[in-house]
């Protein structure tokens, strides 16, 4: 009991001093707590020409402190008029690089994902996220700076989809993907216990670029957190472009989901 006491407490530090590093649509370069748990139910979805969403469920693990592990299975009605299972994907992050400071800290990161999915290669965007399969490999840096948090990534994705039934649509199979977020600790003001309400701002831009095709994106995607008694957190996001001429289905879509984190297991 009293280890569970010590994790709760240390856990309510972590979120109202770096709460303000748990983007929504991206991640950072630092890591959950090791030996923890965390459950995300997502659904990401637009309306336009019709209304089509994804349900994600994802499983995340604390390796270590420098090792984290996701795994995700993905179900959506994008490629068919009924939703269906689409496939899944696994994500590893290592964390290379930690400057600590008082209120402060500066990380970097290396991480990969490997995905497979069973939807034909219909969009010219790479996205792994149940669309694709392939394998991708980046590098994440996040500087905190008290409640300002700002972060930064670059990768490379290559699609492994062979099957296209649409002729007229055409992209490449290589993909380069860069973000650029920044998050605010709005509340509280002052932190007294962990039962408090963190709520959390964001501004995220996601961008990604088809080499030698001339097709690219930069969406922008503000978003809203609120994390409650320091282990559930809810997200609520969305994102529309400020340059787009990719085909695809991630313009103007929006985002909610909801996580569980598990301590000291």
């Amino acid at each position: 009991m009293r280890s569970l006491l010590v994790a709760l407490c240390l856990m309510a530090w972590v979120c109202a001093a770096f709460g303000q590093e748990l983007y929504v649509n991206t991640e950072p370069a630092s890591n959950m707590a090791a030996r923890s748990l965390g459950i995300r139910i997502e659904n990401q979805g637009f309306f336009n020409p019709n209304f089509k969403n994804r349900t994600t469920l994802e499983a995340m693990f604390g390796a270590s402190g420098k090792l984290m592990l996701h795994g995700a299975a993905y179900v959506s009605d994008f490629y068919q008029p009924q939703q269906r299972f689409e496939g899944a994907s696994f994500y590893g992050k290592y964390r290379f690089l930690s400057v600590d400071d008082v209120h402060r800290h500066f990380r970097g990161s290396v991480f990969g994902k490997v995905a497979t999915s069973r939807n034909p290669y219909q969009m010219q965007e790479l996205a792994l996220e149940g669309d694709n399969s392939g394998v991708q490999g980046g590098l994440v840096f996040t500087q905190l700076l008290h409640k300002f948090a700002l972060s930064a990534s670059g990768s490379y994705i290559h699609g492994l989809n062979s099957a296209n039934p649409y002729g007229n649509i055409t992209g490449a199979r290589e993909a380069i993907g860069y973000t650029l977020s920044a998050g605010y600790l709005l509340l509280p003001k002052k932190y007294e216990n962990y039962n408090q309400v963190n709520v959390n701002l964001y501004a995220e831009l996601l961008g990604k670029s088809n080499p030698g095709y001339g097709q690219s994106y930069l969406d922008v995607a503000p978003a809203i957190q609120f994390i409650f008694n320091s282990v559930c957190r809810l997200d609520l996001s969305y994102r529309t472009p400020l340059y787009n001429n990719m085909l695809r289905n991630s313009a103007n879509m929006y985002l909610l989901r909801f996580e569980y984190n598990f301590f000291e297991l």
